[in-house]
């Protein structure tokens, strides 16, 4: 059988193809040269797979969609302090190149507008970093993220450092308020590289799945940022990804995103997929007209929707049988808070009359940390309450299963 997944994204594409609205982008001159019909989605799993449609393999710059990831790798070189020292984390509520700093502190307001992702390209790798270092830095993170060397388009580079006077007016501002500790054109420098690295919407879905599997690579496996860094970046992408938008996206599509204005956009779903479109034809607010079509068509057909939450607790609970002298608890799924929560009550309300009591853990994928601590005080407090406990896992999704006083549970096959 071959999956309709790619049908299904190419029905999406052929109905917003008609909507010629907006326009490219004509303030830097090679991105004023785009083709406006190009079309292209992609949808990477968490699990590594990855289906596409329309012009999948185009390349084009990346633009602003590098920004959440050269803050995910600042707050990996540089630590949350020194990041937060420098860049807020409130939406601005304006225009992504707007001069705007926060009162007092002179600090821009996010990473995700260009004040902002300014600084945070400045803090790449160390204070001590050139500017070439902070350039091999982001395009060798965003190569890692894609699988494949990623490249720099040096005629958009060129094209946007000639029309750069607002960021190396931004960039000279920060500076006056010490913001910066490097020369604002080197840092503007170094930042419009980073700006030009091309990709495929491929790339960006892959990336997006990255941040979406709490910093895990789902093809390779590989941890690339740490799983607070992927949340943390994840979240002010969902506040402030879309800049003065992102209230309306976050309503109507309720997926974390970055736009670039070469027509990109970038979603990414905790614990789902990333997911990608380009299109570069733009809005009113520099996001793709077309793109936001089918990031909303997604949301809506999908559930991808972040406040479409299921109600995981009670699917976890598999069922309660007595075999002999054990009561077995069998447990299934992805077992989180509100999965544990239901199995502790359960074992708690329920009266139990044999001398064991079993977990059997044979169908569950995944124990969150907070799910396998809750689990383990469970176990604990049925051992203080005269039990003998035990547990069937096969595949070791309960990893050192220490009850907190040195004693573990027997293991059953």
């Amino acid at each position: 059988m071959r999956t309709p997944v790619p049908d299904y994204l190419a029905e999406v594409l052929d109905d917003v193809a008609g909507d010629r609205s907006g326009a490219v982008a004509d303030y830097i001159p090679d991105l004023a040269a785009a083709d406006p019909e190009v079309l292209g989605v992609a949808v990477t799993t968490v699990a590594g797979r990855t289906h596409v449609a329309g012009d999948a393999d185009v390349e084009f710059s990346i633009q602003s969609i590098s920004k959440p990831f050269a803050y995910a790798a600042a707050l990996a070189d540089r630590g949350v302090e020194t990041v937060d020292a420098t860049v807020g984390v409130e939406p601005s509520g304006e225009a992504f190149d707007e001069l705007s700093l926060e009162a007092g502190t002179r600090r821009p307001k996010n990473p995700m507008i260009n004040a902002g992702a300014i600084a945070v390209h400045h803090l790449l790798v160390g204070p001590d970093a050139t500017g070439a270092d902070r350039v091999e830095r982001i395009v060798g993170l965003l190569s890692e993220l894609a699988g494949r060397r990623l490249t720099i388009d040096e005629s958009v580079y060129r094209s946007e450092l000639d029309t750069a006077d607002r960021n190396l007016a931004i960039a000279h501002m920060l500076r006056n308020y010490r913001v910066l500790d490097r020369p604002a054109a080197e840092v503007v420098d170094g930042y419009t590289r980073q700006c030009a690295v091309l990709v495929t919407v491929r790339d960006l879905a892959l990336m997006g799945a990255t941040l979406a599997n709490a910093g895990v690579h789902p093809v390779t496996g590989r941890r690339m940022l740490p799983a607070a860094v992927a949340r943390r970046t994840l979240s002010v992408m969902a506040g402030c990804g879309m800049y003065d938008g992102a209230g309306d996206w976050l309503v109507r599509v309720g997926i974390p995103a970055k736009s670039g204005v070469a027509g990109g956009l970038l979603g990414a779903l905790p614990g789902q997929v990333g997911l990608a479109v380009v299109s570069p034809r733009l809005d009113a607010h520099g996001n793709s007209v077309r793109g936001v079509q089918v990031c909303e068509r997604l949301s809506r057909d999908t559930g991808m929707h972040l406040m479409d939450a299921e109600p995981y607790g009670s699917t976890v609970l598999r069922g309660s049988t007595v075999d002999g002298d054990a009561t077995v608890v069998t447990l299934q799924g992805v077992v989180q808070f509100s999965g544990a929560e239901a199995v502790l009550d359960h074992l708690a309300v329920e009266p139990i009359g044999t001398t064991e009591v079993v977990l059997d853990l044979t169908r569950v994928d995944r124990l969150s940390d907070v799910g396998r601590r809750m689990l383990l005080e469970g176990l604990r407090r049925l051992a203080d309450d005269g039990h003998t406990v035990a547990v069937v896992d096969p595949d070791g999704v309960l990893p050192d299963p220490e009850l907190g006083d040195g004693t573990r549970p027997r293991v059953r096959t």
